[in-house]
């Protein structure tokens, strides 16, 4: 996979006149249009009118000396999950294809608008945002950049936003993050991703999955990328935090759950890694993290997730037979789940993340792969629905853990030059998004180094 350009210097490359706006969106529109490329599969629905006027608006504004932000001119994908205005959010799926349109504009993607961004439409996604494979039988299911004639998973459910970083549809991508659905498809295809603490960036104005965990995240080249998009996000000052030096970084490695059943690429990706940190001076210390492997028991049943079918019932009694069925199977799974149970659930995750925080506490962050295997085939998960689901429980594992725990949480390329696509996952703490900006910083620079 080719080198991608990062936010920092495609705007770099507007202010000195090297490239314009709607140079920027007009080469995305031709890599969108390649019928030997991704595009189809990629974009539920192009804005191409739409992204080619608002650049040439963007070019304008640049030459009269107005620029909102270093992201003004820059094209962005937004993840089929997302009002905005004047459509219906179809959230990968044929049965809203006749809602009512959006009203307005996610917070989160009109903050993008203001900051000058330019959205070239909606990419593909899981079926309701609902596993974290990235497959969708409506509207097909984009091949991940590695290994593209085997046609491998881009990982979801954000598996549009992924391929379009990927494939230079857009420089930046925005999904959404339940159970790990914007850090998988970045460990996945090769790029970085961003789930900030879910109260700090809401999905809000969002088909929801579950309200509780539901996050919007970038996908992009790079930890600033990530950084200043989060930024615009949520409408804090687009400056990026300095960062922090490896060399005495206080890095945990959680023992329980998280390494268990790690094919050999992730597991010698991530063993190298972790020589490559300790060279740099961090100080590494495994630990156990028994906290991580009481989840399976607190969340038995996928009790967070009652939350879906809260969302789904009617729908799923009236059209059901529309549904992708691994979707809807899995939305019921939790029909019976009662109201008390629910309750109970919600205490004792509170009582696991006070103890949780305690176990990372004296550390800067907590890190571990992202993912335990590399992307599969699609073929063979789309012919196995035994492996289909085993693939997607094992998929979501090590994110799901931190969403739980109610944690930001980056996850960074960590497989060398030509390697199957691996992610290291870098954990922070509940609000400790700058911090964690910083380590990430600090990580990249060291891992970056060593691959040039």
């Amino acid at each position: 996979m080719k080198k991608l350009p990062s936010l920092l210097s495609l705007a770099n490359d507007l202010s000195a006149g090297r490239t314009t706006s709607r140079q920027l969106v007009s080469e995305a529109l031709e890599r969108i249009a390649d019928p030997a490329g991704e595009g189809s599969r990629v974009f539920i629905k192009l804005h191409k009118d739409q992204a080619l006027a608002a650049a040439a608006a963007s070019d304008q504004l640049r030459a009269a000396g107005i620029v909102p932000s270093p992201l003004a001119g820059i094209p962005i994908s937004v993840k089929d999950l997302f009002d905005l205005a004047g459509e219906p959010t179809t959230a990968g799926s044929r049965l809203l294809q006749n809602a009512a349109p959006a009203t307005g504009d996610a917070p989160a993607i009109a903050r993008l608008k203001q900051a000058g961004a330019i959205v070239m439409g909606r990419t593909n996604m899981t079926e309701f945002a609902y596993s974290g494979l990235g497959i969708n039988p409506h509207y097909g299911t984009p091949r991940n950049p590695w290994d593209r004639a085997t046609g491998r998973i881009p990982g979801g459910s954000s598996s549009g936003a992924a391929v379009s970083v990927t494939d230079g549809m857009a420089a930046a991508a925005i999904g959404s993050d339940t159970g790990g659905s914007v850090r998988i498809p970045s460990a996945l295809c090769g790029i970085t991703g961003f789930k900030p603490t879910t109260r700090r960036n809401p999905a809000t104005g969002a088909w929801p999955l579950s309200p509780t965990l539901d996050a919007a995240g970038p996908l992009a080249r790079s930890v600033a990328c990530c950084a200043l998009l989060d930024a615009a996000m949520t409408g804090e000052p687009l400056e990026l935090p300095p960062p922090l030096p490896v060399a005495g970084m206080r890095l945990a490695v959680p023992t329980s759950l998280v390494l268990d059943d790690m094919d050999t690429e992730v597991a010698t990706a991530f063993e190298r890694t972790l020589s490559l940190l300790s060279d740099a001076g961090a100080r590494i210390t495994e630990i156990p993290f028994g906290e991580l492997a009481d989840i399976p028991r607190i969340n038995a049943g996928g009790g967070i997730y009652a939350e879906a079918y809260a969302v789904h019932r009617r729908l799923i009694e009236e059209r059901g037979d529309e549904y992708d069925p691994r979707v809807r199977d899995r939305i019921l799974r939790v029909k019976d789940y009662s109201a008390a149970d629910f309750v109970d659930m919600l205490a004792a995750r509170d009582a696991l993340i006070r103890s949780a925080d305690n176990v990372t506490a004296p550390f800067d962050a907590a890190i571990l792969p992202t993912t335990a295997t590399v992307a599969p085939a699609i073929a063979d998960l789309e012919a196995d629905d035994n492996l289909y689901i085993g693939a997607n429980i094992l998929m979501l594992r090590n994110t799901f853990c931190f969403n739980f725990l109610d944690r930001c949480a980056l996850s960074l390329p960590m497989h060398r030059d030509g390697a199957p696509p691996t992610g290291l996952m870098v954990v922070g703490e509940t609000m400790g998004d700058s911090r964690l900006i910083s380590i990430g910083l600090g990580i990249e620079h060291c891992l970056d180094t060593a691959q040039s």
